[in-house]
C-alpha cells in the first residue's frame, strides 16, 4: 500500500487525469462520428471539451482551487459521462441485449431468477435491500472520504484511479451490450410488485429519476464498484474491511432480488472489478511516469 503524503505538483498528470482524458477522446469520437444521429451532440462536444479543458488549466495552471479540485474531480467527471451514457447508447447501437441476457440467465438456472425469487420475498427483506442497493454511492465514496481526512494522500490517488477505472470499464460495457434489465424485460412474468415498509418506493423511485432511461445492466457496475471500494477499504482498516465483507454479498444478492439485474451481470461486473484489480497497480504506475 502507498502511505506518504503527496501534494499537488505542478504542471504534472496524474494516471487518473490520463485515464479521464483518454476517455473522453474516446467518446468524442463517438460523438463526432454518429453527430447526425446523436440528440445534443453539439453540447456533449462542448462539454468535452469544456471538461478537458478545465483539467488542462488546473493541471498547467495551479491556483488555490487545484488541491481540492484535482483530488476530488473524479466524482463529478465520472457521474457526467454516466449520465452521458443514456445519451450515446442508442444512437450508437440501436439494439439492447435484454433478450440476450435473460436466455443467459434461464439457460444457468432454468429459471428467471428474479421470478424464483419471489417466493422468499418479504416487505422487510425488501426493506433492508434497498437500503443496501441506495447506499451504493456513499459506500464507494466513503473509503475516498476516509482516505483523504487521514492524510494517506497517495493511497487516496490510487483509490480515486481504481474507481475511476472501474466505472470508466463498465460503461464500455454498457455500450458492448445495451441491457436495461429484469424488471423491464419480465415485469409481465413477475407475480407480484416487490412491497417494502416504509422507503422502499420513496429510494425506489429516486433511483429510477437517475438511472431507468439508462442502459447499464451488463456488466452490474453495483458489483463490481462495491467489490473495488471493499478491496480498497483495507487501506483504511480492518474494521473498515470488515464492515465491506459483510456489506459487498448483502448488495450483490440485492442487484438480483430487487430485479435491478440478471445474473451474468453481477458475474460479468464480478469478473470485470478481478480484471481491474489485478491490472490497476501495472497501469498506474505505468501512467505514472512522464509528465
Amino acid at each position: 500500500m502507498l502511505t506518504d503524503p503527496i501534494e499537488v505538483r505542478e504542471r504534472r498528470f496524474w494516471p487518473v487525469d490520463k485515464l479521464i482524458l483518454a476517455y473522453l477522446a474516446f467518446t468524442t469520437v463517438l460523438i463526432v462520428g454518429w453527430w447526425v444521429r446523436i440528440p445534443d451532440a453539439p453540447f456533449l462536444l462542448a462539454w468535452h471539451i469544456g471538461a478537458a479543458g478545465l483539467l488542462l488549466f488546473e493541471i498547467k495552471r495551479p491556483n488555490v482551487t487545484s488541491r481540492v479540485f484535482r483530488n476530488w474531480y473524479p466524482v463529478l467527471y465520472v457521474a457526467a459521462c454516466y449520465r452521458e451514457m443514456a445519451i450515446l447508447i442508442p444512437p450508437v447501437r440501436g439494439w439492447d441485449g435484454d433478450r440476450w441476457l435473460a436466455n443467459l440467465d434461464y439457460r444457468l438456472w432454468r429459471a428467471n431468477p428474479t421470478v424464483w425469487l419471489e417466493r422468499i420475498a418479504s416487505p422487510a427483506l425488501t426493506e433492508f435491500l434497498q437500503i443496501a442497493y441506495t447506499l451504493f454511492v456513499p459506500a464507494v465514496l466513503l473509503v475516498a472520504f476516509l482516505l483523504w481526512i487521514r492524510g494517506q494522500h497517495r493511497n487516496f490517488q490510487y483509490y480515486a484511479f481504481l474507481i475511476a477505472f472501474g466505472f470508466l470499464a463498465s460503461y464500455v460495457g454498457y455500450l458492448a451490450v445495451p441491457a436495461r434489465g429484469p424488471r423491464f424485460l419480465l415485469i409481465h412474468m413477475q407475480h407480484m410488485p416487490l412491497q417494502g415498509l416504509w422507503l422502499f418506493h420513496r429510494m425506489q423511485s429516486a433511483l429510477d429519476s437517475l438511472e431507468s432511461a439508462h442502459y447499464d445492466c451488463f456488466p452490474s457496475g453495483h458489483t463490481e464498484l462495491t467489490i473495488l471500494a471493499w478491496w480498497g477499504s483495507r487501506m483504511v482498516s480492518k474494521r473498515l474491511f470488515q464492515v465491506y465483507s459483510f456489506y459487498t454479498p448483502v448488495l450483490i444478492f440485492a442487484t438480483v432480488y430487487l430485479r435491478y439485474h440478471y445474473s451474468v451481470d453481477v458475474l460479468a461486473g464480478a469478473v470485470l472489478a478481478a480484471i481491474v484489480i489485478r491490472t490497476s497497480p501495472a497501469i498506474y504506475e505505468k501512467l505514472a511516469k512522464g509528465a
